[in-house]
Order: C-alpha cells, then structure tokens, then sequence
C-alpha cells in the first residue's frame, strides 16, 4: 500500500491505544487493520479509486485512532469522531453496545467505507455505508469484499 507519507497523522496509534478502542468499542480489530493503521493512521491513499459493481468509489483519506481529539489538529477524522456523529444510521439495533459497522476511511460522495462485524465477529467483512439511502436505524451498506486485506488487494489492483 502506497500512502502519501506527508498526510500519516502523527501520533501513531500504539496497541495499547488500539486496545482501548477495542474495548471501547466491543470488538476485535483484524490483525491486518491494526498493522495497517499503526503504519498510515488517516493516511491519504496514493491509488485511491477502486471499482465495485460498474461504480468507481475514491478514497478521501483513511481515518484515524487519536488519544485525544480535542488536542490534534485532525480530531475531526479520528473513527470514534466520525462514528459518534453516524452512529445511529449505522446499526438497526437502538439498544446494541458497542460498534458493528465501523467506518475506516472517507469516500469522495460523502459515504464511507466500514468493517462490517454483523456478520462475523472475528472476520468483518468490508463494506460502503450509504450516507443518502441510510436513515436512523436503518443502515443501507453495500459489500465489498470479505476482508481488509481482500479489500487491500482490490484497491492496490
């Protein structure tokens, strides 16, 4: 994966931090994410447009794990940011704890591109969630391919 090295926001999750969110969140991180995350945290992808189902989707940036998001200057694209504003369009579960769509990067058209844990818990899936078609507790996501690193191999094609 080709990142452009000036838009890695600084500082890089740790795994003490990335288990905390994992806590936080009720879920399992796939190792690939974790590694790939702790390496280009809300990077820029260099070849950032990928193909599913005749559409072309681009890449605005991956998101990011911060410690603190009130202290850093990209705050506003840190994941628990992102998924406290979305959340409740990203499950269909009002009562659920915890995460089961979480978004990883920002798409061009507004929408997002998730892990999707509903599914399976120890392999999430990878999915766009539909910002325009999404309602209150009504997710419209759309399946990309059946891991992270799967998805990986998509968009460095």
């Amino acid at each position: 994966m080709n990142i452009k090295g000036e838009t890695i926001i600084y500082p890089l999750p740790d795994i003490e931090l990335l288990t905390e969110k994992e806590k936080k969140w009720r879920l399992t991180l796939p190792d690939s994410y974790k590694e790939f995350i702790s390496h280009y945290n809300g990077g820029v992808p260099i070849q950032n447009s990928f193909i599913y189902n005749s559409k072309s989707y681009a890449i605005t940036r991956f998101l990011c794990v911060l410690k603190n998001v009130k202290e850093e200057k990209f705050g506003w694209c840190d994941i628990s940011v992102i998924e406290s504003q979305i959340g409740e369009r990203l499950t269909s579960n009002e009562d659920l704890v915890g995460i089961e769509v979480l978004p990883i990067a920002e798409l061009f058209t507004g929408d997002y591109l998730c892990l999707d844990f509903r599914v399976n818990k120890l392999n999430p899936s990878v999915c766009i969630w539909d910002h325009e078609e999404s309602g209150e507790f009504e997710p419209i996501t759309y399946w990309i391919a059946d891991s992270f690193d799967n998805f990986m191999k998509i968009l460095t094609e």
